[in-house]
């Protein structure tokens, strides 16, 4: 049997992590009093928790988007990102993190003057911060981040040039998100070439909503070196006679011999392309039925590289160790299938290779395998 505590022991790399939607609910309630934000909609931090948890769970990413409006509101200062940058890394430390890759969008930040570069500078210092506190507590962790530039604004290029400038001082890598209908990443075409041009790492949001289209344009049109979600390439995937959409239930279990790949799903397989998946947060967008009919178990089985991830910790109410706990409950994951998937994804980072090499070598592998009954 794997208990939470196994499984919170166990070392972890997350690649799909908002900032904006990691706070802690006392941390937002304590930063509205300071700036004198007053449109929270509870002030005791349980009561608080529930409403994010609640309302997130609407079934659209559309609504799942509006709950970021209270968690913005308090990152306007120097002071509150750094805070929320620093406990950020605490929080992951605690939950058995060792790598993370976590993002934002440095243009929400800018309502009461700060630069982009004020910005950067605030998280990355709160970033070092966290790492100096978790290590002075037993726990090593290495955190980096990702500059997201919002799908439906045009300060993906300025976002772009950020990255590289900063990305000797932990920024690895740019994304793009936001609402995916009517918002293709190909109206950023201008900041992925120049990425490219700089030899630099991206990743976008795409297949959460929207479907094939959108990761089609993500990987042939932008190339993308990851897929954050990418959870509807199942649409490009049969099940004996039919579509994967046509019997989830039956889809979930299905014997691999029995699948056929469409051109873009065998593309994705083929190129090793990491899909970030989020159990949890694409049950509350309606991306998925339930985390027991997950496409990621049947993408597992199909070898797709998939690694799991938390999203949204304060909407979902979620940890990497919850979202591995519900894998293990409700979809048959074994302690083996959730090694397998934190190598992808250490084998997926911005990171240089021998610096992924050394953190699968030296910690994760030897973590999970003192986990292992002997």
């Amino acid at each position: 049997m794997l208990t939470v505590e196994t499984l919170r022991r166990a070392p972890k790399a997350l690649l799909h992590d908002h900032l904006d939607g990691g706070l802690r609910p006392q941390t937002i309630i304590e930063l509205a009093d300071l700036v004198g934000y007053q449109g929270l909609p509870a002030h005791e931090a349980g009561a608080l928790g529930a409403w994010f948890r609640d309302n997130a769970g609407s079934g659209t990413l559309e609504r799942y988007l509006t709950t970021f409006e209270q968690t913005l509101a308090v990152m306007q200062t120097l002071e509150g990102l750094h805070r929320v940058a620093r406990e950020c890394v605490q929080d992951l430390a605690a939950d058995g993190v060792v790598y993370a890759e976590v993002r934002y969008a440095p243009e929400l930040h800018l309502v009461d003057g700060l630069s982009l570069e004020d910005v950067v500078e605030a998280v990355n210092a709160g970033f070092r911060d966290g790492e100096r506190i978790a290590a002075e507590s037993g726990r090593r962790i290495r955190v980096t981040a990702l500059l997201t530039a919002m799908r439906h604004a045009a300060k993906g290029t300025e976002i772009a040039e950020l990255v590289v400038r900063y990305r000797n001082e932990g920024v690895v890598g740019f994304d793009i998100a936001g609402a995916e209908a009517g918002f293709p990443p190909t109206r950023h075409l201008d900041a992925f070439e120049y990425l490219r041009r700089e030899n630099a790492h991206f990743t976008i949001h795409a297949g959460e909503a929207f479907g094939l289209p959108s990761i089609w344009e993500a990987i042939q049109w932008c190339g993308a070196d990851r897929l954050g979600h990418g959870v509807r390439i199942v649409d490009d995937v049969r099940v004996g006679a039919r579509a994967y959409s046509a019997d989830v239930a039956y889809a979930a279990t299905a014997d691999p011999c029995e699948v056929t790949l469409g051109g873009l799903a065998g593309y994705v397989r083929d190129r090793r392309i990491p899909l970030e998946m989020c159990p949890s947060s694409n049950v509350q967008t309606g991306a998925a039925e339930s985390v027991a009919l997950h496409p990621i178990s049947l993408l597992k089985r199909l070898k797709f590289r998939v690694t799991i991830n938390t999203d949204n910790r304060l909407m979902s109410g979620t940890s990497m160790t919850h979202e591995m706990s519900l894998l293990v409950n409700d979809a048959g994951w074994t302690l083996e299938d959730l090694r397998w998937a934190s190598i992808n994804a250490m084998k997926s980072a911005f990171i240089p290779f021998d610096e992924r090499l050394a953190i699968i070598d030296d910690v994760v592998k030897p973590g999970f395998a003192g986990l292992f009954p002997a």
